[in-house]
């Protein structure tokens, strides 16, 4: 990669502008809207353009970089090696189409298993949280500060409402000790309230363009991240994802264990 941190940061943030109004204009006429696996896993023209447009840019900036995306015009990626590339380019579909809200669009690139930089969008609100281990965190031009690290009972989780209902990955144990709980129905807005600070964790089954991104800001920001297990995610596959402050982090590790009887 021949361009500094720094340099891409400045180079996607005006990607993401691009992006931004060309959503936007997209949604003054008709979604084409269509279902993949279920009536609530949709996908737009607008997912599909968004992720064309990245995948060009990133192949023009990098053409060595390989690269993991939703709508599948990116690579198949079996190694973590080198440059890889997530794109998100509509993250919370159904808001999008719904509520023509509390969506995002989100990329990430890594470098040998590393976050090297990550962009997370709220397209309506026009703000983006972004930058790296070598930038820190800043939601648009303001850095963030260092997070309190609070415990479950301090503050509001985050979670997956249909996981919250089908009773998985611990979530009314945890939902029930936490101060409260919140769903937003999109990784990227919910990974946006925990980097603000306004909710002290996120838990959720997610693909890895869903966490690469909300992982990497995370980590930046010295936030605990692993599976639900508590074990390094594979950045490859699904994992049921944990990204919270260190407190909130060790209770919801010592719930799954006394809940699943480890």
């Amino acid at each position: 990669m021949s361009l500094t941190p720094k340099q891409l940061d400045a180079c996607v943030l005006v990607w993401l502008d691009e992006a931004r109004e060309q959503i936007l204009n997209a949604m003054q006429i008709p979604l084409q809207v269509s279902e993949k696996t279920n009536a609530r896993d949709l996908v737009t023209n607008v997912d599909r353009s968004i992720e064309q447009f990245y995948v060009q840019k990133i192949q023009h900036l990098m053409p060595n970089a390989h690269i993991i995306s939703e709508e599948g015009y990116g690579d198949h990626v079996e190694s973590m090696d080198g440059d890889v590339w997530f794109i998100d380019p509509i993250d919370g579909t159904l808001n999008f189409v719904e509520q023509r809200a509390e969506f995002a669009t989100m990329l990430a690139l890594y470098h040998d298993g590393e976050p090297v930089c990550a962009w997370i969008m709220d397209v309506i609100q026009n703000e983006v949280i972004h930058g790296g281990p070598t930038l820190g965190v800043f939601e648009n031009e303001q850095r963030l500060s260092k997070f309190e690290n609070r415990g479950l009972a301090a503050g509001l989780i985050v979670v997956s409402g249909a996981r919250l209902l089908s009773n998985q990955m611990c979530l009314p144990e945890i939902a029930q000790t936490a101060l409260g709980f919140r769903v937003y129905g999109s990784a990227g807005i919910s990974y946006m309230h925990v980097l603000q600070g306004r909710a002290i964790g996120y838990i959720s089954k997610m693909k890895p363009w869903d966490y690469a991104p909300g992982v990497a800001l995370a980590k930046t920001l010295g936030l605990s991240t692993s599976n639900i297990d508590g074990n390094a995610l594979n950045m490859l596959i699904s994992n049921s994802v944990v990204v919270s402050t260190p407190s909130a982090h060790e209770e919801i590790m010592r719930i799954e264990k006394q809940t699943n009887g480890v």
